[in-house]
Parts: structure tokens; C-alpha cells; sequence
């Protein structure tokens, strides 16, 4: 009988593997005490697809950490997931079918709105942590970060505060893509998907 490559086969015996001897959880306590390489990943919107672009980016993300961690420098990796922006907003105007936010303030309401949200941001997360899986991308998935959490937006308000007590802050203009459906500027990130 001649061996037959199954490649799906390979995958998840080395997944497993992974799994049941802890070699993610392994390769990161080993190096505690050493030189820290500090990494957040830019977290992706759980409420859309991964796609063969975050295959990509989470490539490059890999080499680098992998690289640092093979260095003897400490490298633990959080996950996370973004709950906040247009993404999210557009796909529960979407599925409210609203048009406008004067729509959404006087048909649905904003406690409404919001609340749909927060049930639309995790709507893919199981196919987001299955994808991280496969290609061996290794995060700490159940300690994930939510940019929706309190604690979280209130940490982001203690760092912009110590900005603002070391005089780091100032107030200008600056030109902007504005999106007059939506009524908020837009990064250049979302010009170029056509938001």
C-alpha cells in the first residue's frame, strides 16, 4: 500500500499535539524573567471573515515574534478583538436597515443600536479562532483583550491624561476624508476598502 499525503490529516495530528503537550503556553513561560519583547497585534473585527489579507499580516507578525522568542527574549502574546468603529457600525445598520444616524437616534434608538452591536462584534469569533489555529498564528485566545471592556477604554484614558499632564497634547487642524452618510472622518485604511 502506498502513503497517501493528507495534508488535513497532518494539520490537525500537529494542532493536537500542540494542544495536549502545551507547546505555545511552554515556548512563553520558559523565557519569564527574561528581556521582555513587548507585541500587540492589532486587533481584528471578530463581526467579518478572516480573509487571505490577515493570513498575510499575521504571517509577518509570526516571523517576528517567533524570531524574538527564539532570541530568549519573553514574549508573551494576547490576543485581542476591536468592538469599536465603522465595521461594526455598518453591519448593525445593515441588519436594522437603517440609513443615517438621525435614523438610528429617532427610529431605533441609540441603547438599541448599541446593544445590537455588542451582539453583532463576536458573531465570527469561532471561525477567528479556528483560523488562528490552523496556521499555527499562537495567541493567547482565552485571554483575549476587548476594546469595548471598561477597563480597557478607561486605560485609554488614563494614557491620553498622562499625554495631556506632560503637555504632550495640542489642539490643531488637520484635513481629513469625511464620510457625509456616516458623519465621522475616516482613517485612510477605510478610504481604500470604501467605506
Amino acid at each position: 500500500m502506498e502513503n497517501v499525503y493528507e495534508p488535513k490529516k497532518i494539520e490537525s495530528e500537529i494542532i493536537a499535539f500542540w494542544k495536549k503537550n502545551k507547546i505555545f503556553e511552554k515556548s512563553v513561560a520558559r523565557r519569564k524573567g527574561k528581556k521582555p519583547f513587548v507585541f500587540y497585534e492589532g486587533p481584528p473585527y471578530a463581526n467579518g471573515l478572516p480573509g487571505i489579507h490577515h493570513l498575510e499580516s499575521r504571517a509577518f507578525k509570526d516571523i517576528i515574534v517567533r524570531y524574538k522568542t527564539m532570541r530568549g527574549f519573553y514574549v508573551p502574546r494576547r490576543a485581542g478583538w476591536d468592538t469599536h468603529g465603522l465595521p461594526t457600525e455598518m453591519e448593525v445598520e445593515k441588519k436594522l436597515g437603517v440609513k443615517s444616524k438621525k435614523e438610528i437616534e429617532e427610529k431605533i434608538g441609540v441603547e438599541r443600536f448599541i446593544e445590537e452591536a455588542r451582539k453583532n462584534v463576536f458573531l465570527y469569533i469561532k471561525e477567528w479562532e479556528e483560523f488562528t489555529e490552523r496556521i499555527g498564528y499562537w495567541l493567547d485566545l482565552e485571554n483575549a483583550y476587548v476594546t469595548m471592556a471598561n477597563g480597557y477604554i478607561e486605560n485609554l484614558w488614563r494614557i491620553i491624561k498622562k499625554f495631556w499632564e506632560r503637555k504632550l497634547l495640542y489642539e490643531d487642524y488637520k484635513v481629513l476624508p469625511w464620510c457625509p452618510r456616516c458623519q465621522t472622518s475616516l482613517s485612510s485604511h477605510e478610504v481604500a476598502q470604501g467605506y
